[in-house]
């Protein structure tokens, strides 16, 4: 019987399973006159293959090593995310954050507005948000933008805010006859939500959404070029990780999440659980592992956006200390 390599390294408490978890490894970097010149590093374990083992440390590239190079690994608790105030921030910067961390496969400025589509994967990759001038007077505008997504084959969406948005919008919006739907812009401070629920160890982090992942992601109806656009969408943002519990042997994941750090400020969403696993405290257990990696990488803030009419999902981040920062709207222009 062929031995495991890794015996022979009692200090190696890890293995191929805790991919996805925080851990702390030693590996021999270089030698030097013959003699190994060890390393650290403490980080998310993103893989482990016969090509090696990558880990991402808080900061910094990440870290890639064959295995016959590992020394020692163990797995460490969570960041201890220190308890600071949420950073301050105004409807229109928030809204511009949001819009990076949930970037459209197509987008084109109008003036100082930002047209996004995405084959109408969700409405916030496919409206334009209204912010500032569009450089036209706004009949004009709307219509520019009417016929921008009819070209598209999709319908027109205005993301309105106030304050934000031109202050003769909404009165332009009524005249055409635009029906409004509300979504609420919800904040927590990070550490906080870092600290909460239990479970974490079952919670696995990777930088990207795979096939099991996706499997639970409700938003994506087998439709190939709506699937394209969601993945790319969901990839998009200057740091982005998702969460998965994974179900047992074979089965689908129990829940999955996505976190995306932008300065001091984490966007959570797609928080999704199975249905027959819910009220077991894993999405608190997904929210807290990626508070917790996007305190490790300097956020303090922690946003979300939720329909006004998800009463089930507000008295989620009710109980997880998220406050209402503001109210924005989708508006629908009419077909002409």
């Amino acid at each position: 019987m062929t031995r495991d390599p890794l015996e022979t390294r009692p200090e190696v408490r890890i293995d191929r399973s805790d991919v996805g978890r925080r851990v702390s490894v030693r590996r021999v970097s270089e030698f030097v006159d013959d003699r190994p010149v060890f390393r650290d590093v403490i980080g998310v374990l993103t893989s482990w293959d016969d090509h090696g083992l990558t880990v991402a440390p808080r900061s910094g590239e990440p870290v890639s090593f064959p295995e016959k190079l590992l020394v020692a690994g163990k797995v460490v608790p969570l960041f201890p995310a220190r308890r600071v105030p949420r950073p301050a921030a105004e409807p229109v910067e928030l809204q511009r954050i949001a819009g990076r961390g949930w970037p459209a496969v197509d987008q084109q400025p109008l003036g100082e507005w930002t047209l996004r589509a995405s084959a109408g994967f969700t409405r916030r990759a496919n409206s334009v948000q209204a912010l500032g001038d569009p450089g036209l007077p706004l009949p004009q505008a709307l219509a520019a933008v009417r016929d921008w997504y009819a070209a598209r084959g999709l319908p027109a969406y205005v993301e309105v805010v106030t304050p934000g948005s031109p202050e003769a919008l909404r009165g332009e919006l009524d005249r055409l006859g635009a029906g409004y739907a509300p979504t609420l812009v919800r904040t927590a401070p990070l550490a906080g939500l870092a600290r909460l629920g239990t479970g974490h160890d079952r919670v696995r982090l990777s930088r990207t959404a795979g096939p099991e992942w996706m499997s639970l992601y409700r938003r994506v109806s087998g439709d190939a070029a709506l699937e394209e656009a969601a993945r790319r969408v969901l990839h998009g943002g200057s740091s982005v990780w998702f969460a998965t519990v994974p179900g047992a042997s074979g089965q689908p994941p129990l829940a999955i999440g996505r976190c995306v750090v932008d300065g001091p400020w984490a966007g959570f969403g797609a928080i999704e659980v199975q249905p027959y696993a819910r009220r077991a405290g894993l999405a608190t257990a997904v929210m807290a592992v990626l508070a917790a990696r996007a305190a490790e990488e300097g956020a303090s803030g922690a946003y979300l956006q939720v329909e006004a009419e998800n009463a089930g999902a507000i008295a989620l981040y009710d109980g997880l200390g998220f406050t209402t920062s503001h109210t924005y709207h989708y508006a629908l222009l009419p077909q002409e």
